[in-house]
């Protein structure tokens, strides 16, 4: 990565602004219900904190469109964050602003305060210059360290870096690039790609560039059943984008041209709804007429895992099946458990999958777990990054 991180400069007695990624589930009361993301950034708090920073945190949480709304503040996650510290953590009722100010002025080394919602102000989407400048105006250095959220140009991600300078990646970001860079960048092989989730249109970026690289590409979800019709096998009501056959036909003839195998569900779990009521079958080959496609079956889990197994590089992002209703989720926390058994370098994208290696019990024996969602996805389809873009680079 040639971008500077938080190990390459002095953060002692600087008042540094932190970019993180405190976008956390809350239930109705506005308890935290995973703090995964919090957790990832704590090393990079740790660090500026036990060098004598002065940091300030801040984060986007929600859609909360622009303007104030107490049911997506960040106050639940400043509480989170001194428990898992066991420290103080200040809390600013706003993010820009001579309070806000005043309360950065006021810490002192090793401190840290959290900023209140970002999106409280319409102008951090819209990447707004004068906004930018009131966040800059807070601290002597920033460091991004939200890479679930380095693929949105806004105020706190790009233009916030126009006015304080030099800015670095912290750890998680560092990371982050770190082991997705490896997927793209000259992998172990043999290389599988592992794709699924609804929508060819949602991936074929990321399933052509994975493509450029990878050996074996198996492919689940509902996008399978775009990608079987092109091939002729009938898929009975399964969800199909018409628009997109000629596009996986042609990924067909590259793949045959590359000598790259790209693996289709055998077998599936079909119902006539995809309700938690609605009784699960098994179908070999097609998908009969007035059933949908819910999930991968035992044969294809079977064959997928004995690909997984030869695997020395490993990238999976989407579901195998309706993740979310249990009777369709055995296919994804099949696939799942296979990469957890693989001794590959595994990276797991964030979303549905990351959920998977969590629920299966077995996101310790991933290499890497990412913690975005879009930026994963962007990074993987071979884009650029806004918010990794606008850090400083390394001197050659």
């Amino acid at each position: 990565m040639n971008k500077l991180t938080i190990r390459e400069v002095d953060p002692a007695g600087r008042r540094v602004f932190v970019r993180v990624d405190f976008n956390v589930p809350l239930d109705p009361r506005g308890a935290i219900t995973d703090d995964t993301r919090i957790q990832a950034s704590v090393p990079t708090i740790r660090y500026g904190a036990e060098r004598g920073a002065k940091l300030i945190l801040a984060s986007h949480l929600g859609r909360p469109k622009g303007k104030p709304n107490p049911a997506m503040s960040l106050r639940p996650a400043a509480a989170r964050l001194a428990e898992i510290l066991a420290t103080p953590v200040s809390f600013a009722n706003d993010c820009v602003g001579a309070e806000v100010e005043s309360q950065a002025r006021a810490l002192g080394a090793g401190g840290v305060l959290l900023l209140e919602n970002l999106r409280f102000h319409a102008e951090e989407e819209k990447n707004d210059e004068g906004f930018s400048r009131q966040l800059a105006a807070l601290a002597d250095l920033y460091v991004n360290d939200a890479f679930g959220s380095a693929h949105r140009a806004h105020a706190s991600t790009v233009g916030i870096t126009k006015f304080l300078a030099p800015a670095v990646a912290g750890l998680l970001m560092e990371r982050e690039i770190s082991y997705l860079s490896k997927a793209i960048e000259n992998p172990a092989r043999p290389y599988t790609a592992i794709v699924g989730g609804v929508k060819v249109s949602d991936k074929i970026e990321l399933v052509e560039n994975l493509m450029r690289f990878a050996d074996n590409v198996l492919i689940g979800g509902a996008m399978a059943y775009t990608f079987l019709k092109a091939k002729g096998v009938e898929v009975g009501a399964s969800k199909v984008e018409e628009d997109k056959l000629e596009l996986a036909r042609t990924l067909f003839s590259f793949g045959d041209r590359r000598s790259i195998h790209i693996w289709l569900p055998v077998d599936h779990v079909v119902a006539a709804r995809l309700d938690a009521s609605s009784p699960a079958e098994i179908s070999e080959g097609r998908v009969p007429a007035g059933r949908l496609g819910a999930d991968i079956g035992p044969a294809t889990r079977a064959e997928f895992a004995a690909i997984i197994a030869q695997s020395k590089t490993i990238v999976w992002n989407g579901p195998m099946g309706v993740f979310e209703i249990p009777q369709f989720a055995e296919g994804t926390l099949a696939v799942a458990q296979a990469v957890a058994r693989s001794s590959a370098v595994s990276i797991v994208g964030g979303g549905d999958s990351a959920a998977a290696v969590h629920q299966a019990g077995v996101a310790a024996r991933i290499t890497h777990v990412s913690t975005g969602g879009g930026a994963t996805l962007e990074f993987l389809s071979g884009l650029k990054l806004p918010g990794v873009e606008a850090l400083t680079d390394k001197r050659r």
